[in-house]
């Protein structure tokens, strides 16, 4: 499988607007992921241009996309709706790039969180599954299960993919969470990282390998949904 260059897209929104949007392919596409950066980075960041580029080998194509206000130049995150919007017209734009090709959605943080609430508001079309970044369940040092209870709603495969030490997910309560929504739910849990998938020295690992083993979950998972195993 090989991976090719990102190709930049304008992706249209409801009022006229557009966002920026980096797509991704793989030859041959198994599946596609529309992935949706953090609140305080873009789709350029670091780790989410590795998560493209390493999952293009892989077999899964990927659109990366800007939310309005980082596209603005704000650092202010968009209202839901707002937000929500971006995601649904991130996925519709996948769709007409990626013909046939299996979706999944989500990404980092509050990118994963808006899709989910767009998943739970109305199905996003074509979207077997959503894979989660680091889902940000609570603000740090404030535990709390309320920003997860739209995930009710949501009928489809959820990957959760968590750092044992993020400080936006406590495992006490991400664990039972989980657990409550069923076999829909899978949690993949990477020992030592944080909410940005670093680990420390003296785990023995790098990030590098942490990266490298989410991208192998993603593939796995993602293939095994689509019917296209690797």
């Amino acid at each position: 499988m090989t991976a090719l260059t990102a190709e930049p897209v304008r992706i249209p929104l409801t009022d006229g607007q557009h966002v920026s949007g980096l797509l991704q392919p793989a030859s041959p596409a198994r599946a596609g992921y529309v992935m949706a950066h953090g609140a305080g980075a873009g789709m350029t960041h670091s780790f989410l241009a590795a998560m493209a580029e390493g999952l293009a080998p892989r077999g899964i194509a990927s659109l990366r996309y800007q939310f309005l206000y980082m596209e603005q130049g704000s650092k202010r995150p968009d209202p839901p709706k707002l937000a929500q919007a971006a995601v649904r017209a991130a996925v519709l734009e996948a769709g007409r790039r990626l013909p046939g090709v299996p979706l999944f959605a989500g990404g980092k943080s509050f990118g994963g969180r808006m899709t989910s609430q767009a998943q739970a508001a109305a199905p996003l079309p074509g979207v077997r599954g959503l894979i989660f970044l680091g889902f940000p369940l609570h603000p740090p040092d404030k535990p709390s299960t309320e920003r997860a209870q739209h995930l009710s709603a949501v009928s489809i495969p959820m990957l959760f993919l968590q750092g044992t030490r993020d400080e936006f997910a406590e495992l006490a309560l991400l664990e039972p969470l989980c657990a409550g929504l069923g076999a829909r739910v899978t949690l993949k849990l990477f020992p030592d990282a944080d909410h940005s998938f670093h680990v420390p020295a003296r785990s023995g690992r790098r990030d590098a390998d942490v990266r490298a083993e989410i991208m192998d979950t993603i593939a796995g998972w993602a293939g095994e949904l689509a019917g296209t195993p690797a």
